[in-house]
């Protein structure tokens, strides 16, 4: 009655033995045993058993552990195990600074010795980190319309690797000259990944300004740098026959006003009642040219004749300046005429005898704005002739040049 194997036992498995039949004990001669493993283990070895006559079991068996694969280490991160790679282990994986998880975070052992999820990678897709200046602020200069703004280019930084592909700016580099307004900057930056990192902010610029002015009527405004700006200069003039009043030059100050008084543009007011023939000439300095035409008699053809030329081209005078002063007859029945007035024959000799002027023939003198005597005349001149000496005068061509931006011009 001894039994004729020694009892089974499986760690980590449970076994079921059936004696031959009419038998007593599972160990006996010829007893079948079924061996199964639990949950987890696998079995190494037969699944069934027999109890031989050598006493034996037919065979040794154990239950092992399963195992899943060596999980691969992610580059650029790696994982943390409960149990190593056994079954029922968890494993946890974890991505280095700058790097982000793509799958499973957490996989688990499985009993078919699988792993529960996708292996896990960890990829770039943090953006590169860039810091941009703060918002630059700038008043331009006296006379100037521009700023010189220069600040540190801005770098950037990669959370991941570290390193950068490229780094794109778009608007004015740094040491620019900005003109007035307001002026986007932006950097842009890229790394390996090709994730952007972006950082913007504005350069101000600002010009202090007075206000704009206006043009006399019957004047010009010449203005430097933009016209009303910090450190601006207006000058005035008048067209001819008219004199400026007020202030021939104004500034845009700091405090944005303008320095002087508005100036405006009076008729000129010739005084022929002067007692000298060179305080005649002095009213007309730096203002108008003269045109003086003598004659012994008003009877004289070329006098009459220069006469009636003049006054066709009348808008040609006027656009240069010219006055003509008119010297008729002998003293002391000599007559001088400016326009509608009259001198006394005293002074109008006074001029002749100044400026050298025969008396007894027909002559002309052209006097220019400072008083020098610049031609001289004793035939007809036609009026194309003496406007193309005018025009070749230093202060003539600024006047042209005044002129035309006023669109001031004769139709004929």
């Amino acid at each position: 009655d001894t039994p004729w194997c020694s009892p089974i036992k499986v760690k980590y498995g449970d076994v079921y033995c059936r004696a031959p039949q009419g038998g007593y004990y599972k160990t006996a001669l010829g007893t079948r045993c079924d061996i199964r493993c639990r949950k987890g283990y696998e079995l190494h070895g037969s699944s069934q058993l027999v109890c031989q006559s050598d006493k034996r079991w037919s065979d040794k068996v154990i239950c092992k552990q399963k195992r899943c694969p060596t999980l691969a280490m992610p580059a650029n991160g790696g994982f943390k195990c409960v149990d190593g790679a056994y079954f029922n282990s968890r494993c946890e994986y974890y991505c280095s600074p700058g790097y982000t998880l793509k799958g499973e975070q957490t996989v688990t052992c499985m009993d078919n010795k699988a792993w529960s999820g996708r292996p896990a990678s960890c990829v770039d897709m943090e953006p590169p980190r860039i810091k941009c200046p703060s918002v630059k602020e700038r008043i331009a200069e006296p006379n100037k319309l521009t700023v010189r703004v220069s600040w540190e280019t801005p770098e950037g930084r990669d959370t991941a690797d570290g390193i950068l592909t490229d780094v794109i700016l778009k608007g004015l580099p740094p040491g620019s000259n900005f003109p007035e307004g307001d002026h986007k900057i932006q950097y842009t930056v890229y790394d390996r990944a090709e994730n952007k990192g972006i950082c913007k902010f504005r350069v101000k610029v600002r010009v202090r300004r007075c206000g704009k002015l206006n043009a006399p009527e019957n004047g010009y405004m010449k203005c430097s740098s933009d016209g009303d700006n910090y450190g601006a200069t207006c000058e005035f003039s008048c067209i001819g026959g008219y004199e400026l009043q007020g202030s021939p030059a104004r500034v845009c100050q700091s405090n944005l006003a303008w320095s002087g008084t508005e100036p405006t543009c009076a008729a000129m007011n010739v005084n022929v009642g002067v007692r000298t023939a060179a305080a005649l000439l002095d009213q007309f300095y730096e203002k108008r040219r003269l045109l003086i035409v003598s004659t012994p008699t008003a009877r004289n053809l070329l006098y009459r004749l220069q006469l009636g030329m003049l006054q066709q081209a009348q808008c040609g005078l006027d656009l240069r300046h010219i006055t003509v002063v008119e010297l008729v007859g002998v003293f002391p029945t000599l007559i001088g005429r400016i326009g509608a007035k009259i001198m006394p024959p005293a002074l109008a000799l006074q001029l002749r005898l100044l400026l050298q002027i025969p008396l007894y023939s027909f002559s002309m003198v052209l006097v220019d704005k400072h008083g020098m005597d610049k031609e001289r005349y004793v035939s007809l001149v036609m009026p194309v002739a003496l406007f193309n000496l005018v025009d070749t005068f230093p202060l003539r061509k600024e006047e042209m040049v005044l002129q035309a931006e006023m669109g001031q011009a004769c139709n004929t």
